[in-house]
């Protein structure tokens, strides 16, 4: 069997196979409680319908002030718990697992009701408000913020979670000297990550494996380089990080100069080979071969794929039938395949 289609496990995390469903936002809570509703349910089962091995939520923020629109995805507050199991559940009804993605947008707010924040008073760009520069006790109330949304996300049932500390949100801000010009003890780059790090894992269990998404490069000459990244990577490590799911950007206004099919992957495989932890790569890689390609050159251990699976929920059996494997859906939807197709004689 293709790699992409085996089992694969971490700690107490079991997936049927080595895809995952990128986190990404949908823009689509309507009341503005932060609760997930009605299309949530259909988006996120649906992938674990299509045969998804570990879906990840959008990007879901530990305050209100911490959503970049008021139509994001909360977990502040108890009364959201209920419609993130609702999900959950399901999802695990169909074989999958899954994960929420704690966050705060920081400078990146856009409504104009909610107030930008961030370690430093300066601004993402000329479109882009001047954020408040948050006080030491502040930093620390976001710290706790980021627990709780720890615990409630366990209490909903999740398998892992994974720290947004890439695309220019609140962590990465605070790791980069393009929006962290702080003169305190918060002006270390690693201090904030790393405070939030313990804080989730103190909420989770040892079993657990905890994921971070990091931006490997900020393709701003003024921001950190890679090998920066490297060390910031360790520290992380160190704190109680499984698990790293890598990217790129964000934290500038600038974009690299090519993007092409896997051009994150080598920043993932220098990841995995320095540190010693399971890598999760992302970046164009729905062409099925390529990403077999990037596991069985060991440079990943998890593909994760975004837009490949707005397109296509059923992306499983597309890679399924371009490498020879086994349909993964359910039972109900096996009439519409070969037996050999589901690995029956």
């Amino acid at each position: 069997m293709a790699l992409i289609l085996e089992p694969w496990q971490f700690k107490g995390l079991e997936l049927k196979n080595r895809i995952m469903m990128s986190p990404m936002c949908q823009y689509s809570v309507s009341d503005e409680d932060g609760a997930p509703n009605d299309w949530h349910f259909v988006h996120y089962i649906s992938r674990a319908v299509g045969g998804v091995g570990l879906v990840m939520m959008e990007m879901t923020d530990v305050v209100p002030d911490g959503r970049i629109t008021v139509n994001d995805l909360g977990i502040w507050s108890d009364h959201q718990i209920p419609a993130f199991k609702r999900i959950i559940d399901q999802v695990h009804l169909y074989g999958a697992k899954i994960g929420i993605q704690l966050a705060h947008a920081g400078r990146k707010a856009e409504s104009e009701s909610l107030r930008p924040e961030a370690p430093s008073a300066i601004r993402f760009s000329p479109r882009y408000r001047v954020p408040h520069e948050l006080t030491g006790d502040e930093v620390k109330r976001l710290v706790d913020a980021f627990a709780s949304g720890a615990r409630r996300a366990i209490a909903a049932g999740v398998d892992t979670l994974e720290l947004h500390g890439a695309h220019g949100y609140l962590i990465q801000q605070f790791m980069s000297p393009l929006s962290n010009q702080r003169d305190d003890e918060w002006g270390n780059f690693t201090r904030f990550p790393v405070e939030v790090i313990r804080a989730v894992r103190s909420e989770i269990p040892s079993s657990m494996p905890l994921i971070m998404r990091v931006s490997a490069v900020e393709y701003d000459a003024k921001g950190y380089t890679f090998e920066q990244l490297l060390a910031m990577v360790e520290a992380f490590h160190q704190a109680g990080v499984d698990i790293f799911d890598v990217s790129s950007g964000g934290n500038a206004p600038v974009v690299p100069d090519r993007i092409y099919p896997g051009y994150h992957v080598p920043y993932g495989a220098a990841i995995k080979k320095a540190v010693g932890v399971p890598v999760i790569a992302v970046g164009i890689l729905e062409e099925p071969a390529l990403a077999e390609s990037v596991l069985q050159q060991g440079q990943a251990d998890i593909i994760a794929l975004a837009r490949g699976l707005l397109r296509d929920p059923y992306w499983a059996n597309t890679a399924a039938a371009a490498l020879g494997g086994t349909v993964q859906v359910p039972v109900q939807y096996h009439r519409a395949f070969k037996k050999s197709f589901l690995g029956q004689s």
